[in-house]
């Protein structure tokens, strides 16, 4: 006996073996636990204390109101952070890559459309700005595979512009500060179509680019398997590949002099290269 809580020997109340190593899954749950995910939880859970602020006592009251804007901007702080403190400190997780854009999502989303629906902000905005972040996301699926397009200056402002607009929006503003929130909303919309169309054109290039390096290796290669098959004086390399081809084995190739039996799996992604071409 040690003393020691059971929270100190991983934090799950079991006894640890001696000598043995703490299990891949308890470090992983460990690891949850740190200040830029539980930043992640806090703002989602912010989602639905902003919706409730903002519609209480029919979605005018000033001073409720007021409260929304508060978790509001709790929300979009957090966001600032979470990902900076995750890098900065090796916090990656799993969980964080998919719970940070989500809640970065879910409020931004929760404010437009709540505010579209008490009539304060037009739905054509909401949709226009909904439908890129969406269409965004799918591109981001699109193009894993072959790269991953950094966050840019521009979507970086096209965030601090939306979050400023839809704050102001959030509050009961009248007169020239109306008038202000209304030029930044549309400051906002055009920097969230002109960056929406630049990561499109960054998506597509980024993917050609790709393609047209996997086309030109598998070139290679194909090209490489046909010099050494059809090098002066090749000869058959044993019985057993010859047997394997002649019994029609997949990737099989006999080699003889003057010619040669291109390597199928070579073809094979030739073939599954220009395809998707």
């Amino acid at each position: 006996m040690t003393g020691a809580p059971a929270s100190a020997a991983g934090g799950s109340g079991a006894k640890p073996v001696r000598g043995g190593k703490l299990g891949t899954a308890a470090v992983n749950q460990a690891s949850l636990w740190n200040i830029a995910n539980i930043l992640t939880m806090v703002r989602l859970l912010l989602v639905p204390g902003f919706v409730l602020l903002l519609f209480h006592d029919g979605g005018y009251d000033p001073v409720w109101r007021s409260f929304a804007w508060a978790a509001f901007a709790v929300a979009m702080i957090t966001d600032l952070f979470d990902g900076h403190l995750a890098r900065a400190y090796d916090l990656v997780t799993d969980f964080g890559k998919i719970a940070d854009p989500i809640a970065d999502k879910a409020i931004m989303g929760a404010a437009l459309v709540s505010l579209s629906v008490l009539g304060d902000l037009p739905w054509w905005i909401t949709g226009v700005i909904l439908a890129r972040e969406l269409g965004i996301t799918l591109m981001r699926f699109w193009v894993i595979r072959h790269a991953v397009i950094p966050a840019s200056r521009g979507g970086k402002l096209k965030t601090l512009a939306q979050g400023t607009a839809a704050g102001m929006y959030v509050l009961v503003l009248t007169g020239p500060l109306a008038t202000l929130r209304f030029w930044m909303m549309m400051v906002a919309v055009v920097l969230t179509v002109v960056t929406g169309l630049d990561y499109v054109r960054q998506a597509v290039v980024l993917r050609r680019r790709s393609l047209a390096a996997e086309r030109a290796a598998v070139g290679r290669t194909a090209e490489a398997l046909n010099e050494a098959a059809g090098s002066p004086g090749a000869v058959v390399a044993d019985a057993g590949a010859a047997g394997a081809a002649d019994a029609g084995v997949p990737g099989a190739a006999v080699r003889v002099s003057g010619g040669s039996t291109p390597a199928e799996p070579a073809v094979r992604a030739r073939d599954g290269a220009e395809a998707e071409r």
